[in-house]
């Protein structure tokens, strides 16, 4: 009997580069000269990150320098859940957070594509916030990936444990 080779497909955020781009981000606000004087500031706060300034642009134009920042340390973009820009006092508060793990509808759509554009005899088992893809052939599994890179889905996903 051929054993099967398999892979996980998450959604994971490596934080320390979330960190380092929320750190890399305050510094450079602090220092560009078209941010002084307008309270624009990013920090971590509890799970999310919270941008501010004095207004609507300035604060999404904060969003945009950690954005940039989260793109140069290879985090998707998908992780960043953001919100809209709210007044609170006398600033504007954006607020993001990061989406984490897979949940049970993205699954079912990972699946569906598996099974209707993939290659036949690909297994899927949903585990958690995890999805393991099995196979007889690695290079059916390596078509599934091509497959779920190609697609456009609303997560960032990677592909690990492959055996």
């Amino acid at each position: 009997m051929a054993s099967e080779s398999s892979f996980d497909v998450v959604s994971k955020v490596d934080r320390q580069e979330v960190d380092n781009a929320v750190n890399q981000a305050a510094k450079e606000i602090s220092q560009r000269y078209d941010f002084k004087g307008t309270g624009a500031s990013v920090a971590w706060s509890g799970q999310g990150i919270v941008m501010t300034a004095d207004s609507e642009d300035r604060v999404n134009a904060v969003l945009d320098v950690l954005q940039t920042k989260l793109i140069r340390r290879g985090v998707s973009l998908k992780a960043l859940d953001t919100g809209e820009p709210r007044p609170s006092g006398r600033e504007y508060r954006l607020e993001a957070s990061l989406k984490e793990g897979l949940s049970q509808e993205d699954a079912k759509k990972i699946g569906k594509i598996i099974r209707d554009s993939g290659p036949k005899g690909v297994k899927t088992q949903v585990t958690g916030d995890e999805m393991r893809v099995s196979a007889k052939s690695r290079d059916d599994l390596q078509a599934v990936i091509a497959l779920l890179k190609g697609s456009d889905l609303d997560v960032a996903l990677q592909f690990v444990n492959y055996r």
